[in-house]
């Protein structure tokens, strides 16, 4: 097999030329930003498309946007892109971005409204650690509020104010005590710090697609967590099963920071018996018995409990 696509470059006029010796590799289509009529240029030579795209940076400036597997508000949602977080554009289909998000490769279409080009913002410095954070017209609780971000959304932040309890961004004040630096790696107490963020999340709906403090899904919730200590996960729990943490012999009791995988599902434990989750049950991030999550499977489910992990 050998196959030839181009790339249009620069003024749409320059084509550069891309063979492909032999089969396509295999591909996870999530993570791979390759479809009928366009690919990333980092695939050429590996999956064959009629025209290769080179992607630009941008970075999202609405406090969150829905990632969807099609470029319409009716298809299914896949992930979410947060304030701050980059996005690699390959594509512009009306009014719809088509590209991949930076931090984990996860690919699908956004609102274009909701993405700045890089080079026009400021790059993030902090990160939001509460549940959501207000962003005030200035520093002080009493005065106006521009905009709200949830959980997880990142922020370019100067220095603080005289009062030393607001740091300013490009657009008003937030609070010190609502941001954390961006790979910090938070302690409380002595206690595990995933854990922690997780409980800050209980009661948050579920959400499907969802990864921030207004809403989330069951690998959301864990990929968000792990971010907010410094580490990085991938999107859904199948990734997560393979790529985070080591497994927990099967005499070893469970301790809180742990993560369990099920099928289609994941959820962190607040102890040796109770687990955070959120989860299409309860419809929210909801902290119960580990027993109870596992008996819900039902005698159909042969081995509902596939893993047990123990971050680093």
């Amino acid at each position: 097999m050998n196959i030839v696509g181009d790339m249009k470059a620069g003024d749409m006029t320059a084509r550069a030329k891309f063979s492909l010796h032999g089969p396509e590799e295999d591909f996870d289509p999530r993570i791979t930003a390759h479809r009928g009529d366009l690919a990333d240029i980092a695939l050429a030579g590996k999956l064959f498309a009629p025209h290769y795209a080179e992607a630009i940076p941008m970075r999202c400036a609405a406090p969150k946007a829905m990632i969807r597997k099609q470029g319409n508000k009716s298809h299914e949602a896949v992930s979410e892109l947060l304030h701050g977080e980059d996005f690699q554009l390959l594509d512009v289909v009306g009014d719809w971005a088509w590209g991949f998000c930076d931090h984990d490769g996860y690919v699908g279409y956004l609102p274009v409204h909701a993405l700045q080009h890089q080079r026009k913002t400021a790059e993030p410095t902090h990160l939001i650690s509460a549940r959501a954070a207000l962003i005030f017209i200035d520093p002080d609780v009493k005065a106006g509020v521009i905009k709200r971000l949830p959980m997880g959304a990142k922020l370019a932040c100067g220095d603080p104010s005289e009062c030393g309890k607001f740091l300013k961004t490009g657009k008003g004040y937030v609070h010190v005590r609502h941001v954390q630096e961006i790979g910090a790696k938070q302690v409380f107490d002595g206690m595990n710090s995933t854990a922690r963020f997780a409980e800050q999340l209980i009661g948050a709906p579920y959400l499907w697609g969802g990864r921030s403090g207004d809403g989330l899904d069951c690998s959301g919730l864990i990929q968000m967590v792990l971010g907010l200590t410094g580490q990085s996960a991938p999107r859904d729990a199948d990734q997560q099963l393979l790529a985070i943490g080591s497994e927990i012999p099967a005499d070893e009791e469970l301790k809180r920071g742990d993560i369990v995988f099920f099928p289609d599902h994941v959820g962190i434990m607040a102890d040796s018996d109770r687990i955070i989750h959120a989860n299409i049950h309860w419809m929210q991030v909801a902290e119960e018995p580990l027993n109870d999550v596992v008996a819900r499977f039902g005698d159909d489910v042969e081995q509902p409990v596939l893993a047990r992990k123990r971050l680093g």
